[in-house]
């Protein structure tokens, strides 16, 4: 008899495992190819659409499309990667960002066919990106106030009321001095007025962040009501629209379809890019952005290396309403309009959606604000075309986007670990 003794393994060590299969994607883009077939039934006649190229030497036909036939391909697409996604979510296979990219243009476009079958009113393909573009404007703003506030640990629900704010003291400034560049820069000192205030009790006092949020909203909200009713309806001169003038880029605003689109707009525009890569280099290339992050993720280790946490805290959440009050000025100065009560429409809290949905990466959330704003921009434009389709379920598509994003196809995601956590120390 051997003296060797055999060593009994327990399950845990002979077998791998592996982690839970999450089927959210897979699920909701098998809901959303099902809706094609809507699209499919209900599609008669042809669809025009029209993309204008900006410049006069080029111009492109009027492109029509069979209803029935596009919107039938397009369905046959749409199942075609929610099975794709169905087998690579049971097979373990990361698909990538790729497939819901392309899902989302092959769906929109079917709902493109189906809004415009039978019309004949061309459907302007660059006019709708445009305006997704610049009605992505606020939203990018806000969203990134969000993470400049939350990678150290606060959470910012306020994102709204920096921006109703912003508008408002954008629009009151260059209204009263009719000068647009003065009420640019009211702005973000308006949003970080709310946002000092968010700093004072949630970093300061440690009251609950998102109460202080919601509660700060409201102030805001009642606020600009009671200045609207009581200053601005009763000064005529307070109502004049003051609009920031249009900067076209020269040579690259003449590129067809891309040069209108991305070149040509207001220094807000500009402003947006600046910021968003300014912020990404910043945030994952830099000392600032890794003192910002170690606030967020550990602020005991981060203040055993001398990093001021709290007031880096309070630093990041006045910086995080100023930027928002940016997003604010386009509200007002940014589009030529004057101050209405409660203009914002629920911008802010689309904001934290996107910045959720963007896994607190300022790419990932201008990527989630521009499928926003797409959907903002198309209830507006495709009411025109269509104007059977209700309202109201056009209203409702961009939070009904906003719910989807968020529930599912964000998949797994991990807050900063001391987001909403005072620090005591």
């Amino acid at each position: 008899m051997s003296n060797t003794e055999l060593k009994v393994q327990s399950p845990a060590e002979t077998e791998h495992v592996l982690a839970p299969i999450s089927w959210k994607t897979p699920r909701i883009l098998g809901v959303l190819a099902v809706l094609v077939v809507l699209f499919v039934v209900f599609s008669k006649g042809e669809t025009q659409m029209y993309i204008e190229t900006g410049v006069d030497y080029w111009k492109l036909p009027e492109i029509t499309v069979p209803a029935l036939a596009g919107t039938l391909i397009a369905l046959v697409l749409c199942l075609l990667l929610a099975g794709y996604s169905w087998w690579t979510t049971s097979m373990r296979i990361k698909a990538g960002l790729w497939l819901p990219i392309v899902f989302g243009v092959v769906w929109v476009f079917a709902f493109l066919v189906w809004v415009g079958a039978g019309r004949g009113i061309p459907i302007q393909i660059t006019g709708l990106l445009s305006g997704a573009l610049f009605l992505s404007i606020p939203l990018i703003f806000g969203s990134l106030a969000g993470i400049v506030c939350e990678r150290v640990g606060v959470i910012n629900v306020a994102i709204e009321g920096d921006l109703l704010f912003g508008a408002f003291l954008a629009a009151m400034v260059a209204s009263a001095t009719l000068n647009p560049w003065l009420g640019l820069i009211a702005a973000p000192i308006a949003g970080a007025l709310v946002g000092s205030l968010l700093a004072l009790f949630a970093v300061k006092y440690w009251v609950d962040h998102i109460i202080v949020g919601v509660v700060l909203n409201v102030l805001v909200l009642g606020l600009t009501n009671y200045l609207y009713n009581g200053v601005i309806q009763a000064t005529p001169e307070l109502r004049e629209q003051v609009q920031l003038p249009d900067l076209p880029i020269p040579l690259l605003s003449e590129i067809p379809v891309i040069g209108p689109v991305f070149f040509s707009g207001t220094i807000l525009l500009y402003l947006m890019y600046a910021a968003v890569i300014a912020l990404q280099f910043m945030l994952f290339r830099s000392r600032w952005g890794l003192r910002m992050r170690a606030c967020g993720e550990h602020p005991e280790a981060a203040d055993t290396v001398g990093i001021k946490v709290n007031r880096t805290r309070m630093r990041n959440t006045i910086l995080g309403g100023a930027i928002a009050g940016l997003g604010g000025a386009y509200l007002t100065v940014g589009m030529g309009l004057t101050f209405t009560k409660e203009m914002s429409s629920g911008k802010g809290y689309i904001a934290l959606a996107a910045m959720i949905l963007g896994k607190w990466n300022p790419k990932g959330a201008v990527a989630a604000c521009l499928v926003f704003g797409f959907a903002l921009n198309a209830q507006q434009s495709l009411a025109i075309v269509n104007q059977e389709v209700p309202s109201q379920i056009m209203r409702m598509v961009p939070y009904l986007i906003t719910i989807i994003a968020v529930a599912g196809l964000v998949g797994k995601v991990r807050p900063p670990a001391m987001e909403g956590v005072a620090y005591k120390g």
